[in-house]
């Protein structure tokens, strides 16, 4: 196996391993917002995302930054949980008129902050590399293509849903952001480290 397939699968898996829940609800609740009609606002803000969170994974695992792990992992569910809730708020004409939405610029943010999560366990297996820059970009390529493989999936089932049972739109926002907000609550709860 090649080095890029080797971190493309490590990165695929940071998201779609059944014990990454959290990135899961994370970009569930950024999805809940939208339709198969709305693929490409999704793949921008899913995008976002990883950006944000190849940023800080970047910058960490070349020990430009560091960080304590305690409050980032109280962190990372407390940005699901806002995403969950703000859903709760947003109108269906807010989404269907606004170009650039202030989601993509949370999504970019959050991303920033899940990506310092990640940074300890990446920095160890990067560690061994001699040169970073093509391990990460392959890691990040494989979270990206991990998001949208839930994305898919989570669309199909909004689909059946929305299209094919008759559920309103409006609906189920509110019952899949609810659901993700109740399990983030949970997390954050779990997360507490003072």
């Amino acid at each position: 196996m090649s080095a890029f397939a080797l971190y493309f699968q490590l990165g695929q898996e940071h998201i779609l391993d059944r014990n990454a829940y959290d990135h899961m609800a994370f970009v569930i609740a950024l999805a809940a917002l939208y339709q198969f009609a709305d693929w490409k606002r999704i793949l921008v803000l899913v995008t976002a995302f990883t950006i944000g969170h190849s940023i800080t994974l970047g910058l960490a695992t070349m020990r430009v930054i560091s960080v304590n792990t305690n409050p980032i992992e109280f962190l990372i569910p407390l940005t699901i949980l806002f995403t969950a809730i703000s859903n709760l708020f947003v109108r269906e004409e807010a989404i269907q008129l606004r170009k650039v939405q202030i989601n993509y610029l949370l999504a970019l943010g959050f991303g920033l902050i899940h990506g310092l999560g990640f940074s300890n366990y990446l920095q160890a297996i990067l560690g061994k590399e001699e040169s970073i820059t093509w391990p990460l970009f392959a890691f990040n390529v494989g979270l990206e293509a991990g998001q949208i493989i839930i994305v898919g999936i989570f669309l199909s089932i909004g689909f059946l849903f929305v299209s094919v049972f008759g559920v309103v739109r409006r609906d189920w926002k509110i019952i899949v952001s609810s659901i993700v907000a109740g399990v983030a609550f949970t997390l954050t709860m779990d997360a507490v480290y003072w």
